[in-house]
């Protein structure tokens, strides 16, 4: 039976539901073969009352759209750093409560292993829904990493002492890089072949890209919709 716990918690009883979790998390490839990939990305209306959670689901590897959806709710956590998922999470599971095609595997907007409670968004997320996931951040939340070389594809370990909690990696030559850590059943090799097949042209993967243009959109965009 998959977990499940209250969302209207104090900020020390979400930590909390993080540290029961997290040992949960599935750190090896347990994922079959992959036909859909879904991204996920949240963001947020009218000062950060409203929730707006997308997920997208494309093809894999061809990575065609299959599938889409859209959910807005009230936001019922504060922004606390590092309790993200309580704020973000309840939305996005209404989102793919509302798909009609499943994805196999899902890549987040946000971090994963690479937390200080290893139970990032995408672990949450993974574990909640029982199925593999990836996150997949713009910018570091913990740990350190050497030199990157400009080349697609160049990565290095992100570590938090001796231990190695994801990776940085460059989705294209000459861009910034990516900071991916697993989520759930799934490998940090695999998760890292993963984005970059999801990444044939931008800096961000297909999968978040798309979701962020449904989850953030610009004005005229959220007005003719």
């Amino acid at each position: 039976m998959r977990p499940s716990h209250p969302w209207e918690v104090t900020p020390q009883q979400a930590r909390k539901i993080q540290e029961d979790l997290r040992a949960l998390v599935i750190r090896r490839d347990d994922l079959g073969t992959i036909k859909r990939v879904g991204g996920v990305d949240v963001g947020f209306e009218e000062g950060g009352g409203i929730t707006r959670a997308a997920v997208v689901v494309l093809g894999f590897p061809g990575l065609e759209p299959l599938d889409r959806a859209v959910v807005r709710r009230p936001t019922s956590f504060p922004y606390v750093p590092g309790l993200l998922s309580f704020r973000e999470i309840p939305a996005v599971l209404d989102a793919l409560a509302s798909l009609r095609t499943r994805p196999q595997l899902l890549l987040c907007d946000g971090q994963g292993y690479a937390h200080p409670r290893r139970f990032g968004l995408a672990c949450h997320l993974g574990v909640l829904t029982d199925l593999p996931s990836i996150g997949v951040a713009k910018s570091r939340l913990i740990g350190t990493h050497g030199p990157l070389a400009a080349e697609r594809g160049s990565q290095a370990p992100l570590q938090d002492g001796a231990e190695t909690i994801g990776a940085m990696l460059r989705t294209r030559s000459g861009v910034r890089p990516l900071f991916v850590s697993i989520g759930h059943r799934i490998s940090l090799p695999s998760a890292i072949r993963y984005v970059l097949d999801c990444t044939p042209r931008y800096r961000l993967p297909e999968t978040t890209r798309q979701a962020h243009r449904l989850a953030s959109p610009r004005r005229r965009e959220l007005v003719q919709a």
